[in-house]
Order: C-alpha cells, then sequence, then structure tokens
C-alpha cells in the first residue's frame, strides 16, 4: 500500500546548485564511483609501475583493465642485402570485473620497456601487465611480440611468444584481445637496392593507437628512433641498400597501462 515515504522523493529541480557539499555529507551516502589509472613508463630502461592500491570506503565491486606493454622493435646490422621482417605487435588488453569489500589491497603492475637486444635482429617481447588481491586469480595481459629481421630472404623471420601468462593475454580474465605482428616486405626495387620499404608494428586494443608505421625511400638506414604511445609496438631499424656497414638501433615499445574502474 502507498504511503507518504513511498512517493515523496526529492528532484534534482528541486535543489539548488553549490547548496549541498561534500563536507556536509556523510561517508558512503552516495555511490562512491570513480577510476584510477596506473602507467608504465614509456621510458628506456624503464621496469614499469607497481603500487599497492587500497579499495576505498563504499566500495563493493571493480572493473579491471590491463594491456600489456609494447614489443620491441628489431635492431639492423646489414651486410649482404636488404632486410625481411616483422613489425613489433602490441600488447594484449585483458579485463575482469569482481566483488570486493573496502579496505581490501590490492597489487597494480602496469608492465614496462627496457633496452634489450636493441642492435640485434630481434628484439624483446614486451613487458606484462598484472594485478594480484583479493577474489583475482593470475590476472594479467601479455605483452607484444618482438620485432625481428633476418637478412637471408629464404629464412622466415617469426615473432615468438614468451608465455608467462598461461593463456595469451587471456588468463584470470571475463574478456582479452591482442594484435598481430605485421610482416613488412620491400616495397619495389632491384638487385639489393629496395625502394619505399615500410615497418609497421601494430597498436594495443581499445586505447585509440591506430598505428605509428615508419618508411625509407633512399637513404640506407633508419633507426626506430620515435617513441611510440602506451601499448603499442616500437619501431624497428630498416634498410634499403646493400652492402653498408652501419649498424640501426630498434625503438622501445609503449608501455602498459592498468584501469581500475570502482562503484
Amino acid at each position: 500500500m502507498a504511503n507518504y515515504s513511498s512517493y515523496k522523493r526529492i528532484t534534482n529541480d528541486q535543489i539548488t546548485d553549490g547548496t549541498i557539499t561534500n563536507d556536509q555529507l556523510a561517508s558512503g551516502a552516495f555511490s562512491n564511483w570513480g577510476v584510477k589509472w596506473i602507467y608504465g613508463d614509456p621510458g628506456w630502461g624503464s621496469s614499469g609501475c607497481c603500487c599497492l592500491w587500497t579499495v576505498p570506503t563504499g566500495v563493493s565491486r571493480i572493473t579491471f583493465e590491463a594491456w600489456g606493454a609494447g614489443g620491441n622493435g628489431h635492431g639492423m646490422c646489414n651486410c649482404s642485402r636488404c632486410h625481411n621482417w616483422h613489425g613489433a605487435g602490441g600488447g594484449f588488453y585483458n579485463t575482469k570485473t569482481i566483488d570486493t569489500a573496502s579496505g581490501c589491497q590490492y597489487t597494480v603492475c602496469a608492465g614496462g620497456v627496457y633496452r634489450c637486444c636493441s642492435r640485434e635482429c630481434t628484439g624483446c617481447n614486451g613487458c606484462t601487465s598484472y594485478v594480484n588481491g583479493y577474489n583475482l586469480s593470475n590476472f594479467c595481459a601479455l605483452g607484444g611480440a618482438r620485432g625481428c629481421a633476418t637478412n637471408n630472404w629464404s629464412e622466415p623471420c617469426h615473432s615468438t611468444f614468451e608465455r608467462c601468462c598461461v593463456q595469451p593475454g587471456a588468463w584470470g580474465g571475463d574478456f582479452a584481445m591482442g594484435n598481430h605482428v605485421i610482416h613488412s616486405p620491400k616495397m619495389d626495387g632491384w638487385d639489393c637496392h629496395c625502394y619505399y620499404n615500410q615497418g609497421i608494428p601494430t597498436g594495443a586494443p581499445f586505447i585509440g593507437t591506430l598505428g605509428v608505421s615508419y618508411t625509407i625511400r633512399e637513404c640506407w638506414v633508419r633507426c626506430g628512433c620515435w617513441t611510440v604511445p602506451y601499448g603499442h609496438g616500437g619501431q624497428g631499424a630498416i634498410t634499403n641498400q646493400c652492402g653498408s656497414s652501419c649498424c640501426g638501433q630498434g625503438g622501445v615499445g609503449g608501455g602498459g597501462i592498468v584501469k581500475i574502474t570502482y562503484v
């Protein structure tokens, strides 16, 4: 049966803006909704960013989203002919929604990037982003595949994963997605002088990185010099001319990310 308390409600237009402040509200009066981001440092030699996060008062549900760091680009030491290579892969994405309680703590780590084999023909896989804590089991997002190159056109060049998650990118989550590495062959040319060489590392899902490609037309060698977005595969070194004794250095991938949405 309806009564006064069942239908008498305050509506937005009955409250004058600014008359109710946070100081006038008791803790937990409204939903304690918020978002927190943790970023892996995109600089050289970074081990990522790890922190201990405590669930605020009144929060009972969390969604974790994690992106692994992008793989490093390959280097280039060319002695006899143009390169055949694969661009580095972007980091995997993984998400998990769980019930929690005020005061629970979580170790949150956004994967970093580091200098590794940067002048050799293979880079390093991206580092993993992960979260550990109450009601979670091995939740992580794998880093992207390393870039690689070969001077032997008859020898295929493959990027491989060192799987620290039991399944690539998806372990411990509700939904995951990853990116491929991309083969970047010569565009045109004759003998061992190649024109319009292009490298195409991939980005990470759902964070707006559409791709950072790199191209050379006439110069002998180009290093992977530029900083790429978070979660993106690093640029590699490329050449379009045989006989060069120069070495080109690959760039690092973009650092990992963890997003925490809580209510």
